[in-house]
């Protein structure tokens, strides 16, 4: 009965109910028929081992799929006699059960909205709000009886119906929180993004934050007492301590064609004023096109030249040699190395966590990028804005203490210095287009690498084909 139940309420975990025979579980449940109990006895194992990897580790679809972009999805290693030995042996079934899915915060918040956004698809009816003119405030305009529905979905929406459609001064803040939630511009003015952020009906919200949930269970479901955590999708990165948020900075992550992967690791260590050893495949593709150009590019941004990448590799002359005679292919015999100072790419600091994509996180001399709302400029390494203050909350619980003042001082001898952390301190790099804050706010973020739109072929393919295409609203078109 315990396990039946929760295959019912897979729902509430963005699984499908379906996908678990529930309804020939239930037609079997009250059968006295030896037949009819050995069945439900082997549906019941099939099912449990079944829902406990896709609640656990997510559906094996996506990986199926597309291996590479969801390379997370699924554990292709799972054991399912492990799981019965387990769920055997649990002294308490729905406690074993319960600790299935990811226990932190930010799955939690997603699944406390999507059961609020279930019920707001069933009680509300929203029609969609016509195009026309930009709203400001004091407009009168028909519009706003459902733009009402949308900013109270609680039901608070309702005024005297000589005020429906009036932008009263009660409104704007309502309508500047809603543009926070979206990532736009807080201007109070009702124009074309704000307008397809409003028509993302319900529906589309359970959707995404299904979405949202699945690839949740495909990272560490215990995300540790103190983390770093980076959202791609929000160009964010938020240091947490004991549930805490105690920095949150912006930052610049890869472009769509280096998408930075999506990931959980530890730090290792810090890099003090680093070296860039620049990839080749930067050095062949945007490097030697520069030296072509210029013979002192490389010698202009202080990189220097080595003859190959091992030990006994020596320095070269960069300004000697006749680039317009050196093939991309040829390019890749060359090790080139920009030396720390204010000009060097990584910043003054890197933190380190050795993983396969060879992607860390960084502090940048071009703060001006910052400024910009969408910051996906990189070649997929994560880019800090406030790298300093990074490392002090990296290296706080060593046994050496390392004051803001003691980080400065470090970099401003330009020496490189290597600092090991201890413990080593998880970080996890996530693609989070719908969260949750700590106020219980839900926002939406752009799908900056078409991740959702992929993920959400790949699950609701059986059931889009039967219903027909769903239109994806795009808030920035």
């Amino acid at each position: 009965a315990i396990l039946l139940h929760y295959l019912e309420k897979a729902g509430d975990e963005g699984l499908k109910p379906e996908d678990y025979n529930v309804a020939g579980i239930q037609s079997l449940w009250q059968s006295d028929d030896p037949e009819d109990l050995a069945q439900l006895d082997t549906q019941l194992t099939l099912n449990l081992i079944k829902y406990a990897h896709d609640v656990s580790h997510g559906r094996i679809a996506p990986y199926k799929s597309d291996p590479k972009l969801f390379a997370e999805a699924g554990d292709s290693h799972f054991k399912p006699v492990l799981i019965i030995e387990q769920a055997l042996g649990a002294d308490n079934f729905a406690r074993y059960l319960d600790g299935l899915p990811p226990g932190h915060e930010h799955y939690k918040k997603l699944k406390e909205a999507l059961l609020f956004y279930r019920k707001v698809s069933k009680a509300d009816s929203w029609n969609k709000i016509a195009d026309g003119k930009t709203m400001h405030p004091g407009d009168r305009d028909e519009r706003f009886r459902e733009v009402r529905k949308r900013l109270f979905p609680k039901g608070q929406h309702l005024v005297g119906p000589e005020f429906a459609s009036l932008y009263d001064e009660d409104l704007i803040p309502e309508v500047k929180k809603f543009q926070k939630q979206f990532g736009l511009e807080e201007d109070g003015l009702i124009g074309r993004k704000t307008l397809a952020a409003l028509n993302l009906g319900p529906e589309e919200i359970v959707r995404k934050i299904i979405l949202n949930m699945a690839r949740w269970r495909w990272q560490e479901h215990e995300l540790g007492r103190r983390y770093i955590m980076v959202n791609i999708a929000n160009f964010d990165l938020k240091a947490i301590a004991d549930g805490e948020i105690v920095l949150n900075m912006a930052v610049i992550v890869g472009k769509r064609q280096h998408q930075t992967p999506v990931f959980s690791h530890r730090v290792r260590y810090v890099d003090f004023n680093p070296f860039w050893n620049i990839p080749p495949s930067i050095a062949r593709n945007e490097e030697l096109p520069e030296l072509q150009k210029d013979k002192y590019y490389l010698v202009n941004r202080n990189v220097r030249l080595f003859s190959g990448w091992g030990a006994d590799a020596v320095e070269l002359d960069s300004t000697a040699i006749d680039w317009h005679s050196v093939t991309r292919r040829a390019m890749n015999r060359y090790k080139l190395r920009q030396d720390p100072g204010p000009w060097n790419a990584l910043g003054p600091v890197k933190l380190v966590f050795p993983n396969k994509y060879n992607v860390y996180i960084h502090g940048t001399p071009a703060q001006e990028l910052f400024e910009h709302s969408t910051r996906s400029f990189s070649h997929g390494c994560i880019r800090a804005s406030k790298p300093l203050e990074l490392v002090h909350f990296a290296l706080a619980e060593e046994k050496q203490e390392w004051t803001m003042e003691k980080i400065r001082e470090t970099v401003k001898t330009g020496q490189r210095k290597i600092v090991t952390i201890t413990t080593g301190l998880p970080v996890h790099i996530t693609y989070q287009t719908v969260w949750v804050d700590n106020l219980g706010t839900i926002h939406f973020n752009d799908d900056i690498y078409g991740r959702d739109q992929k993920l959400a072929e790949i699950l609701y393919a059986e059931e889009d084909k039967a219903a027909g295409p769903i239109e994806h609203v795009k808030i920035d078109e």
